[in-house]
């Protein structure tokens, strides 16, 4: 995507500055850019940072490796079993997705591979989404006996519509790119390789009116902010809740032992 000029890297986080562009690389391609603590905190850092650099004006988010996150990392969630502990998790969860839907860029997001649970709610974060044909998508908290999480409610209803959005988390369908085209999840799958889709789009934006564009966003934000930080919170609450059922021990129980889980409704 031309000459970079500067990288900065984390444990778990790269990004890449290039003129006017901030690409933000999820790094744990051994774990599928699963999202832990680490991870979590580093990229609220990461984009707070390019919030205050004036010089930006566009945000590239990526996954490295074989797919762009494929949601909350197991072993985060199985040890998080202290109140406290969990609070301060959904805390930083609840910083991330507002820090991205706010911050005064454009946002691109590129998916490969998986894009699933958290990974989709940061996804929908952005103002637009370009996937792969082959990429797997998926609100899939329900195979586990959750809710979405990182406003998953706020984001799925503000694309699809109550009744659709209730139908889709319900159901944890994995969709391919097509599919969630054509349900309106995504804006665009890409017709030739996810660099060069996304290559196309930052070029379109960058040759625009791109402040009164991020103005625009900036109104829109503003007005939405009372509403995801409130889905935000009962997301948090509701989340707290469903972990402590016998359904979120065995959904998590059957994913580890990869089996279809037996859940009871308790």
């Amino acid at each position: 995507m031309g000459s970079y000029e500067s990288t900065s890297v984390t444990e778990t986080v790269t990004v890449t500055y290039s003129e006017r562009t901030a690409t933000v690389e999820l790094n744990r391609p051994e774990a599928l850019n699963a999202m832990n603590e680490p991870m979590l905190r580093e990229l609220v850092n990461a984009l707070k940072e390019i919030t205050t650099n004036e010089d930006i004006h566009v945000v590239i988010l990526k996954g490295k490796g074989k797919a762009f996150s494929s949601g909350g990392d197991i072993k985060m969630m199985l040890s998080s079993n202290d109140e406290a502990d969990f609070n301060s998790l959904m805390d930083c969860i609840s910083e991330l997705v507002t820090t991205l839907y706010f911050m005064p860029k454009l946002t691109i997001c590129g998916i490969h591979g998986a894009a699933a649970g958290l990974g989709l709610s940061m996804a929908l974060a952005t103002d637009y989404i370009i996937a792969e044909p082959e990429s797997k998508i998926a609100m899939n908290f329900i195979g586990i006996g959750l809710v979405p999480d990182g406003g998953g409610h706020f984001f799925l209803e503000r694309r699809l519509g109550e009744v659709r959005a209730k139908e889709l988390i319900w159901e944890g369908k994995v969709m391919r790119a097509q599919e969630a085209f054509e349900k309106e999840l995504i804006h665009e799958v890409a017709s030739e390789t996810l660099d060069q889709a996304i290559e196309t789009k930052l070029a379109k934006w960058l040759n625009s009116p791109i402040q009164a564009m991020i103005k625009t966003k900036k109104i829109l934000g503003e007005k939405n902010r009372p509403l995801l930080l409130k889905m935000l919170e009962l997301e948090k609450n509701a989340q707290m809740k469903m972990r402590r059922t016998s359904d979120h021990q065995e959904g998590i129980q059957a994913f580890v032992e990869k089996r279809k889980p037996n859940f009871t409704g308790n």
